[in-house]
């Protein structure tokens, strides 16, 4: 997992991934703010966007989740936000099995750790790191760009 501000992309997160500068760039360049909720095609199927502006969940409502061929770059537009953490690794309580069509799985693990986003921040959540987003008190806009493996 990585966390940073947005204006940190191009000097330390463009060579994780081929690409992560075309989705980052994306980021810097679209009105964030007033782009509706629903997916947005970036790069084909390797790149796409899915916004959302929604309350946000209970920590106890959380479940982590993990994908297999797609990273997360998870972006908070408004509002507060936390997102539990656990090394995939240490997941050991299967919810829901993976699904191939939606590239997701849940456990009920409980997260080891959380990152609080504020508007302008990032998390990076790759394959190994399981994740639970969307705990809040209020509402959430964030975009989640998925790039493919």
């Amino acid at each position: 997992m990585i966390m940073d501000k947005l204006e940190n992309a191009a000097n330390h997160y463009y060579h994780y991934h081929p690409l992560f500068q075309q989705a980052f760039a994306y980021l810097q360049a679209t009105d964030l703010k007033s782009a509706p909720d629903g997916k947005v095609e970036i790069k084909g199927n390797e790149v796409f966007a899915s916004f959302t502006n929604k309350q946000g969940k209970k920590l106890s409502d959380a479940k982590l989740e993990a994908h297999r061929k797609y990273i997360d770059i998870q972006f908070l537009i408004e509002g507060e936000e936390q997102i539990g953490w656990k090394p995939l690794l240490e997941c050991k309580d299967i919810d829901t099995p993976f699904s191939e069509e939606k590239d997701i799985m849940f456990y009920k693990d409980a997260p080891q750790t959380f990152v609080k986003l504020t508007p302008g921040t990032f998390c990076i959540f790759f394959p190994h790191d399981a994740h639970a987003p969307m705990v809040s008190d209020g509402m959430v806009k964030k975009v989640v760009l998925k790039v493919l493996i």
